[in-house]
């Protein structure tokens, strides 16, 4: 009789759940509480169209399922609602060009025993808390073979993160070690020189390819710097059978080189991207060149090129550097000991060369590109010392405009196409699409240091905690740790 009772019992919990489950799908909607409306926002959706001065964002599942002008969207019953009149909506951006988790930011001391998940997901959540929802870490500390039949060991940690999914903290994929010549890969701090694969024979070349595949990096991040003259680099012998490799195995190619000569046999071998401009130290892009972009998206050979223009930070100006979004997260102290003698040295007349220099070689060079059909996308080189994390993306997007870009196109460049270089479902507000955005107390096409003003950042559809991880980060400044 007991068992019975017990079954029926059962029997009615099960009824009582299929009939909730009814009532939410019988028009086709998810359970209310998975549904949330923003309402009465400026959208700029990141598509480079108009922005829609009274919008609604229809989130479900941590996805935007509906988005358009208010009174146009239909809103599903029982969707709880967030009132955001007066506000400025845009996609979150995507940097493709990190070196984070070798750094402690409260001290600015580096270590390679700092590559710890933790550490890790520290640097995700300041890229969060400045509306960067996705970065790719480059020059990564993860085991690799050492090319004489052993390991580095040096452990897996990029390899997990970038499986996770972590609360409040942008998405992580690596691009691994690198390739480099011995010495001429990743430099400044040693605790990042002698992370890259060094190679000197086209068999170490291909050997360290093979090896690199299967990380299932996203792309296959190689050097090709001499260094101004200190070390030997990767020379086209090498570089080529890299190239050759990756691409047998389905991998893309991204590469930090200086000459137009290495650039156009790059270009020729389908290199897919550039981490920094594909010709600078002097050279400029000429009329092959562009036509070799051309040519390739004519022929949709690997079409979707894109580069990180290197607007860097020297045209920012003192102001810039006095922002509260820099104070909330970095020290005082920090921000002496690792910029302060750039910034003692600014003055109405530097600013004014930098940004002359900045806007000449974005009429000779980014610009260019650009028209020839290479994407700008973000890369903030962030993560090492007087590169601060978030900080340095922000700038670099800012300068963009005094490049020559109009504040919509540096929006689309950080937004859609650095997403779409990443291969990630980010960096556009429209159906289907991760519900990744941030909410501005200000228009960043009046102005797009209006970029800085950030109200609330959302990542699939949960507010960061930014007072949170403020108030931690702001903590460890007086500990010390």
């Amino acid at each position: 009789m007991r068992r019975s009772r017990q079954m029926a019992s059962c029997l009615s919990v099960v009824v009582c759940m299929l009939v909730a489950w009814y009532s939410t799908q019988v028009d086709g909607q998810a359970p209310a509480t998975s549904v949330t409306v923003f309402e009465g926002a400026r959208l700029i959706a990141g598509d480079g169209g108009a922005p829609i001065e009274n919008s609604a964002i229809v989130v479900q599942d941590g996805q935007f399922s509906r988005v358009g002008p208010r009174g146009q969207v239909q809103v599903p019953a029982g969707a709880a609602r967030v009132d955001l009149t007066g506000k400025t909506v845009m996609p979150t951006k995507v940097d493709l060009h990190g070196h984070i988790g070798f750094q402690h930011d409260w001290d600015g001391t580096m270590a390679k025993e700092y590559f710890t998940r933790d550490n890790l997901i520290d640097h995700l959540q300041r890229l969060a808390y400045f509306g960067i929802s996705a970065t790719i870490g480059i020059g990564d500390l993860v085991d690799r073979s050492d090319l004489r039949g052993g390991r580095t060991n040096w452990g897996d940690v990029p390899l997990r993160v970038q499986n996770e999914i972590v609360p409040g903290a942008a998405l992580f994929r690596t691009a691994g070690p690198g390739i480099a010549w011995p010495g001429s890969g990743a430099n400044g701090h040693p605790s990042r020189t002698d992370v890259p694969y060094p190679v000197t024979t086209v068999e170490e070349a291909r050997q360290a390819t093979r090896d690199y595949v299967r990380m299932k990096p996203a792309f296959i991040k190689i050097w090709v710097d001499d260094r101004a003259g200190r070390t030997m680099k990767l020379t086209p012998p090498l570089y080529l059978a890299i190239i050759e490799e990756a691409h047998k195995a389905g991998v893309p190619v991204a590469a930090h080189n200086i000459t137009l000569a290495d650039a156009k046999l790059m270009m020729k071998a389908g290199v897919e991207g550039w981490l920094h401009p594909p010709v600078r130290g002097g050279e400029q892009p000429d009329e092959e060149f562009l036509a070799m972009i051309r040519e390739r998206i004519a022929r949709n050979d690997r079409p979707n090129m894109w580069f990180n223009p290197q607007a860097g930070t020297a045209a920012s100006s003192r102001e810039d550097w006095d922002d509260p979004l820099l104070r909330e997260t970095i020290s005082p102290e920090q921000i002496q000991a690792q910029v302060g003698e750039q910034l003692a040295r600014i003055t109405p007349e530097t600013i004014g060369r930098a940004r002359k220099n900045l806007r000449e070689a974005g009429a000779n060079s980014a610009l260019k590109l650009k028209a020839a059909g290479m994407k700008i996308v973000l890369g903030g080189d962030t993560g090492q010392t007087r590169f601060f994390i978030g900080w340095s993306q922000q700038l670099e997007f800012e300068n963009w405009v005094r490049m020559g870009l109009t504040p919509s196109e540096a929006i689309v460049a950080a937004t859609r196409d650095s997403a779409a270089a990443a291969g990630l479902n980010t960096g556009l507000i429209a159906t289907g699409r991760n519900a990744d955005f941030i909410v501005l107390d200000a228009n960043p096409l009046e102005n797009i240091a209006n970029s800085r003003r950030i109200n609330k950042v959302y990542l699939r559809g949960q507010e960061v905690d930014r007072a949170g991880m403020r108030a931690r980060w702001q903590a460890r400044w007086k500990s010390g740790r």
